[in-house]
């Protein structure tokens, strides 16, 4: 099992990002190994407004109509506790200057015991998740 974060999305889809490369190689590696992707409705709304901003409303859209359609992806959605909680972990980590997003990430998948992440955001790491690279972690 492993969560999806903005960046591995934004990165799949922009031949702009300056992670395209790298995050297309990671992406075959994944579908190769069929793990369980998992990520939130809170990532996916920041993925297509990057996308659009980025690539095109149009273009972003066709994705979100495809990853919504995907049956390799669970989309999970934080109840009124878990964004309580987030809160929290937002206070927290004021001084890095953590994306709300991330911090209903770190609340989800604690809650749901995912130590690994596809993502190129730092903050993940020093929250205490595992990032995903070509080492096969």
């Amino acid at each position: 099992m492993i969560f999806i974060d903005t960046s591995a999305f934004v990165s799949r889809f922009s031949t702009e990002d300056r992670y395209n490369a790298k995050s297309l190689a990671y992406w075959e590696m994944l579908q190769n190994s069929h793990e369980n992707y998992i990520t939130s409705n809170f990532v996916l709304d920041e993925t297509f407004t990057l996308l659009a901003r980025r690539t095109g409303y149009r273009f972003a859209a066709e994705r979100a109509k495809n990853l919504y359609s995907s049956g390799s992806l669970t989309i999970l959605r934080p109840d009124y506790e878990d964004e309580i909680e987030a809160i929290q972990v937002f206070q927290k980590y004021a001084d890095q200057k953590v994306s709300f997003t991330d911090c209903i990430s770190f609340v989800l998948m604690r809650k749901r015991r995912i130590h690994r992440v596809f993502t190129f955001d730092k903050h993940f790491e020093l929250a205490g998740f595992k990032l995903f690279s070509m080492k096969g972690s």
